[in-house]
């Protein structure tokens, strides 16, 4: 196993102790378990004895009453008990019974749970450094009233950390806060003389494993009176009414991880206690008390710092609750912004492109991208066209993923390392239900650095255990590759605007809709003029090819030159606007023909066009990959059509490389079959990818590659009219690759 595995072992393990189950207690007081029903003990802390001066095994079916004076009686007191409460509570003081090694009142706190009723009983203790602080609740009020004035999160925190050192007397009292990987930042602290102090540094996720965060989320206070202690295991081990070890979740005494003390000892801290802070039902952070030596807490000074913690967590969750409340008032104001100014345009692309800060500023982004099927708008701070082109096919073979994003895109898109060098993070939500339509925010990397209270690392000791560190002194990290996370109202918010996005498009197409017929009678009227007029421009255009070539043949000994040289020029454009006409007689008719389907072998069909090529590559050294291609069900004359233009293409385009290399395959995906033709030739810049698909747009010079420009168009319409899909993706002078694709339910082998 190597050393990372190893830790990763450690660690999980850690993870995995059951420390709600430690089956004993500490040491400073003592529990019974009691069935609820007849009070009669199950189990006992075996430190009763040092109470009591009876063994633990002896009291064992013996009922409460027989522990304690006369003058209490439990049952009547437990009417106090609130039937939802799982949480200590101090229902009396009580006195042990006569014979007792321990005479003075005891607190007695009890607590449903685990199928039976948990007493604990705890010495009443006051710290000779503390005087006596009476009634707590004019401490409370005034903090409470404190809070209210405290300008900002770091001093609300200041006061509630000052107010728990006054109260307990701990040397050292401080604050911190958990961001989103776990890691918590100490915010305020309170410190004797010769304590070390932490504020500003972090504290690494591992050192609170995630069982020990749940503890500290669902009970809001633990105390550690010596982290040297001695712990007093339960007798029997095993709970009476479960057959399993006791959940001691609740219990004030019960007892912690040896890992976790000795981490405790490590930072020269023998005494501590943690308050939990919990906003929205989620740890937000602890306030965590220490003390160089054994320190006890009274039950009194606890209820009063548990009464603080809880203060402070609403205030705490008041204070984001109303800052989410701006940023989504916010957030909602730049959606109906957006929404508007994209019902005032023809497409949903001009009209965010004519709001380019209110994009921008909506995600809190240096950069933003519109991706529709023809074009990709680009603004603010971006990568380069072609590589967001990349990062839109990568996100559609994603599949049903809505929206995606990451604040470390070196981590999280391995696929296109290139990327990171423009952006530290990607946030990306689809805006069509059919189409590779995507809207899509960038944030720059934020450099930074991370003030840990000592290397963050772990290590384990020779049987595999995970070793807590020794050393808290400041340890700096350097971070990088990261950008400020995306916030989950921003995320949500994305999520409601692609609902409004489409929204609008409904309704632009139920616009569309109502001028259907109309269009569908114009377009057949238009095909009918495009093919009248190709077909009766054909007949002038051969006229006028073959009465220049006749006239060259009987008047050229006559001719001058220059003469020649028009009568060529002549020739050479009737030819061209002979091929135009054919072109787009042929183009017209594609979108009336009706699909003929049956079984077309691709391999078959390459062979064949190949052959038919032969000519327009005569001389020139091409090395051919064709792969393996599948059958598919289309329209065998239209898919050959397409394969033609695209080899043809490839064919052209490789002209002067030596040698050319063109590669034919396909790719099978769980919804549809991908057929691509890749070159290396003369390649395209990826910031005119949607223009090559258009009718007469060319990309390159007509003197250096003859051509029409209708042939992409072609393929396009034929591709779209079998539901697929076409695609390019090429760099200058590197080549080229052609994709389409078609549905996969279409596939018979």
């Amino acid at each position: 196993m190597t050393a990372d595995n190893a830790l990763a072992a450690a660690m999980e393990r850690c993870a995995q102790e059951p420390i709600q189950v430690p089956g004993s207690i500490q040491p400073q007081g003592f529990l019974l378990v009691l069935d609820e029903q007849d009070l009669r003990i199950l189990q006992a802390s075996e430190n009763v004895e040092r109470w009591l001066g009876v063994p633990a095994q002896e009291l064992l079916g013996a009922t409460f009453g027989e522990m304690v004076s006369e003058s209490f009686d439990l049952r009547s007191q437990l009417q106090r008990l609130p039937v939802d409460e799982v949480f200590p509570f101090h229902i009396g003081d009580v006195q042990l019974r006569q014979g007792a090694r321990w005479s003075e009142p005891l607190r007695l706190l009890t607590h449903r749970h685990d199928h039976v009723l948990i007493a604990e009983f705890e010495p009443f203790r006051v710290s000779a450094d503390l005087p006596d602080q009476g009634d707590y609740y004019p401490l409370v009020r005034g903090f409470v009233s404190s809070v209210h004035n405290a300008d900002s999160l770091e001093a609300l925190l200041q006061e509630c950390v000052v107010q728990v050192k006054r109260i307990t007397g701990f040397g050292r009292v401080k604050a911190y806060r958990f961001d989103t990987e776990g890691n918590g930042q100490v915010l305020a602290e309170a410190a004797d003389d010769g304590y070390p102090r932490y504020m500003g540094l972090c504290f690494p996720a591992s050192d609170i494993p995630r069982q020990a965060r749940e503890l500290y989320r669902t009970s809001r206070i633990r105390v550690i009176e010596d982290a040297s202690y001695q712990p007093s295991p339960l007798l029997p081990a095993l709970n009476p009414r479960t057959g399993k070890a006791l959940d001691m979740s609740f219990a004030a005494l019960r007892s912690v991880s040896p890992v976790h003390l000795q981490y405790m000892r490590n930072m020269g801290t023998l005494a501590s206690m943690s308050l939990s802070i919990v906003v929205d039902g989620q740890l937000w952070g602890l306030i965590s008390c220490h003390h160089a030596q054994p320190r006890a807490v009274e039950f009194r000074t606890r209820t009063a710092c548990e009464l603080l913690a809880s203060v402070l967590s609403l205030q705490i969750e008041a204070r984001e609750s109303h800052a989410k409340t701006r940023q989504l008032l916010e957030l909602r104001q730049h959606i109906v912004r957006m929404i508007s100014s994209m019902a005032d345009h023809d497409s949903v692309s001009d009209g965010l492109c004519d709001l380019p800060e209110v994009l921008l500023a909506f995600a809190g982004a240096s950069g933003a991208a519109v991706i529709s099927a023809e074009r990709c708008d680009l603004i603010g701070h971006t990568p380069p066209a072609a590589q967001v082109t990349a990062l839109v096919h990568w996100l559609a073979r994603r599949g049903e993923e809505v929206v995606f994003h990451t604040d470390n895109v070196s981590r999280d898109i391995t696929e296109l390392p290139e990327l990171a060098a423009h952006v530290g993070g990607v946030l990306a939500v689809a805006i069509s239900q059919i189409h590779s339509h995507y809207l899509v925010w960038f944030r720059r990397e934020q450099l930074r650095t991370v003030d840990w209270a000592g290397r963050p690392d772990k290590a384990i000791d020779p049987l595999g255990a995970l070793n807590p560190r020794h050393s808290f002194e400041r340890w700096q990290e350097r971070v990088s590759g990261y950008c400020e996370p995306w916030d989950p109202l921003v995320i949500e918010g994305v999520v409601e605007l692609r609902t409004a996005v489409l929204g609008i498009v409904l309704r632009k197409a139920e616009e569309l809709a109502q001028l259907a017929n109309e269009l569908r009678r114009s377009n057949k009227e238009l095909e009918a003029f495009s093919y009248s007029v190709s077909h009766d421009l054909r007949a002038p255009l051969r006229h006028i090819a073959g009465y220049t070539e006749l006239l060259g043949e009987i008047e050229g000994q006559g001719m001058s030159e220059r003469g020649k040289r028009f009568l060529k020029h002549i020739e050479e454009a009737a030819h061209f606007a002979g091929s135009l006409v054919d072109n787009l007689l042929n183009f017209s008719q594609m979108g009336r023909s009706a699909l003929r389907l049956s079984d077309v072998d691709l391999n078959a069909l390459v062979d064949t066009i190949r052959q038919e090529l032969a000519p327009d590559y005569q001389g020139r050294e091409i090395i051919w990959e064709v792969e393996p291609l599948p059958k598919l069900i289309a329209d065998p004359a239209f898919i050959n059509l397409a394969l033609h233009n695209l080899i043809s293409n490839a064919i052209k385009y490789t002209r002067g490389r030596e040698p050319a290399r063109i590669t034919i395959g396909a790719r099978q995906h769980p919804t549809e079959t991908e057929v691509y033709i890749r070159d290396n030739g003369v390649g395209f810049d990826m910031a005119y990818a949607n223009k090559l698909f258009g009718v007469f747009q060319r990309l390159h010079r007509m003197e250096d590659f003859e051509g029409t420009g209708i042939g992409l168009a072609s393929v396009r319409r034929i591709i779209e009219r079998h539901d697929g899909r076409v695609w390019a993706e090429g760099q200058v002078d590197q080549g080229a690759s052609f994709h389409f694709t078609l549905p996969r339910y279409q596939a018979t082998t």
